[in-house]
Formats: structure tokens, sequence, C-alpha cells
């Protein structure tokens, strides 16, 4: 067996067992789980869509366990500011020379792992100051930039725009996010087992499988992962088809898209293609690594236009037809 061998080898347990852990507590929602694993080997940041009560908060928490990461929750509301969520400067006394002096207070940000909680609940000044944390990994206060400890990880919760009080992500904002997920609402069988396990005296708690450094090795090894030319040009492909003015364009994409994915979309595809690949135990992306991924994370970087909104097409409608297009053209079985 080859050194890549027994490095996807391992990868493969610790992931497995981190899935396992985290399954003692949540119960259903696979899909979360998976999405949530994958931001996080990634390097990413995730952005989940759907109800409150859906046990997202429990999953940061147990994720945090699991992993031996501090973690912190941020509750998004109308009147939350900038310094709340990124810190500010207060005014101490030196006790050795007495004099005051400002320093700096980390705010909620400084975590590893960072719930930002109704995140479209926040006013749009609020929302801009998330942008430099979730891309560039750092934050500015009182000109002074301050570096956010690796792994930084921000799975952020919305609800559905149709309701009360909620405010749509900027687009730059919502292209910071490597995937996002439609979270389903649990089963009849689902909600009996929820509901056993929350009412009862014995509560479910997960065992720590990593560390810090041992996750951080696993976010270097993933990008190790071989992607040969062809398949990356496949999904530079998928890329531009969302483009109306593209020469891949679909006439699905040209009769109801208004803007299309920007780069960060096929780096996207790539990198999660990536963990596919590890998880089928693959050591290259396939074409089918690549289309497993493409409504995760293409589906909050495409805009439709008025026509498209008033026809109730979505863009999971649009990235599916994208798909089959773009195979049949490359010779790809869809």
């Amino acid at each position: 067996m080859t050194d890549i061998q027994q490095q996807a080898a391992a990868f493969r347990q610790d992931y497995e067992r981190v899935f396992h852990e985290i399954q003692k507590v949540m119960v259903g929602q696979e899909e979360v789980i998976e999405a949530v694993l994958i931001c996080l080997f990634a390097g990413g940041n995730l952005l989940l869509e759907g109800v409150p009560g859906l046990g997202k908060t429990m999953l940061v928490r147990t994720l945090g366990e699991v992993l031996d990461l501090p973690f912190s929750r941020i509750q998004f509301t109308p009147d939350l500011m900038p310094a709340d969520i990124i810190g500010t400067n207060i005014v101490q006394d030196d006790p050795t020379t007495g004099r005051r002096e400002f320093v700096f207070q980390h705010g909620p940000l400084f975590s590893n792992l960072v719930l930002a909680d109704e995140i479209n609940r926040a006013t749009p000044k609020t929302q801009s100051a998330m942008l430099e944390a979730m891309q560039e990994k750092r934050i500015t206060a009182a000109g002074k930039t301050h570096d956010l400890e690796k792994p930084f990880f921000v799975m952020a919760t919305q609800n559905p725009l149709e309701m009360e009080g909620t405010y749509p992500l900027p687009e730059a904002q919502l292209d910071r996010f490597l995937y996002k997920i439609l979270v389903r609402f649990p089963n009849r069988g689902e909600l009996n087992e929820i509901v056993n396990r929350t009412t009862a005296t014995a509560t479910p708690h997960a065992s720590k499988v990593m560390n810090k450094e041992q996750l951080i090795g696993w976010m270097t090894f993933v990008r190790s992962i071989v992607v040969a030319p062809h398949v990356q040009d496949y999904a530079i492909r998928l890329l531009l088809a969302t483009h109306p003015e593209s020469e891949f364009a679909t006439p699905m994409v040209k009769r109801y898209v208004r803007f299309g994915g920007s780069p960060r979309g096929a780096q996207a595809l790539i990198l999660t293609g990536k963990i596919k690949a590890l998880r089928a135990e693959r050591y290259n992306v396939a074409f089918a690594d690549i289309a497993a991924v493409a409504k995760d994370t293409l589906r909050h970087r495409l805009i439709l236009n008025f026509e498209g909104e008033a026809e109730g097409i979505t863009s999971d409608m649009v990235i599916e037809d994208l798909l089959k297009t773009v195979a049949r053209e490359a010779g790809v079985k869809a």
C-alpha cells in the first residue's frame, strides 16, 4: 500500500468516526452532517436554510466536543452591531504603571467554530462585518488587523426569506459560503426519536475523536488529491454554463438566470469533489464527484431574473438541467 493510500484510509477512518460520534447526539440529518464535515475539512463555510428548532446549535456544539475545539454562538438580531461580533477596544488600568490604556477585547468571532444563528435577521451593516472574517480569516478593528486562529469555520443559519423580519444576504456574502444546504424537516420516526432523547433523563454525549492539529493536517491532505485536466475542465464548463452570456449556457440558463457563479464556484466544485473522491476510496476526482456537489456549491451563487422568480423556477432546477446538458456535450454519463 502506497503512502497516499495509507493516508486516504486513515482520513476515511477519522471522517467516519467523527460522523458516527455526531450521530450519537443528532437524529437523522445525515445530509447536513456530511455537509458540515465536507466544509470543515475543505476549509470553507456552510449556510443552512431551514425553519428554527432543527438542532443546528446542537450540531455545532457536538462538533466542538468531537474535535476538541472552542465553539461560540452569535444570535443575529436587527439591533446587532459589528462591534458585538468582532470585539471592541476597552479602557483598562495597567496594574504595573497605573496608567490607563486601550485593550482590544475579542468578540465571539474569535473562536474555531462559530454558529451564526439566523444570520439574515441582522442588518446589512452587520452582515458586511462577517465578510472579512469569512474570506480573509481575520478582522479589522480600530485600524488594527487581528488574525483568527486556524481552523476557522462559520456555520450560518437563515430562515426562508418569506418569513417576517428577514433580510436577503448580499450576493458577495453568499459567495463566501462553500456550501448551501436546505435543511429538511424530520419525518415521523425521527421526531419520535428526537422526543425520546430530549425528554428522558439520560442525555447522549459525543466523545473526542481528534484534536486541532490533526484536523489541520487533514485539511492540508485533502488539497493534495489529484484532479485530471479533463475533470477540472468539466467543473469549469459547469460554472461557465451558469452564465447566460456564455457559449456553454443552456436555454434554461439564458431564459431564467440573471447572473451566474463566480470563480469561487469552480474552486468549491474541485475542493469538495476531492473529499467526495476520498470517501469513495479513490485517489483522484471523478466526473461523478463534481456532479454530486454541484447543487450544494452552486445553488446560492445563481441569481434568477424576474421571469424565473415569477414562474417559480429554483436554482436547483437550473443546475439539474445544466448538469444533463453539459454532461451530454462533454460525453459524460449524467
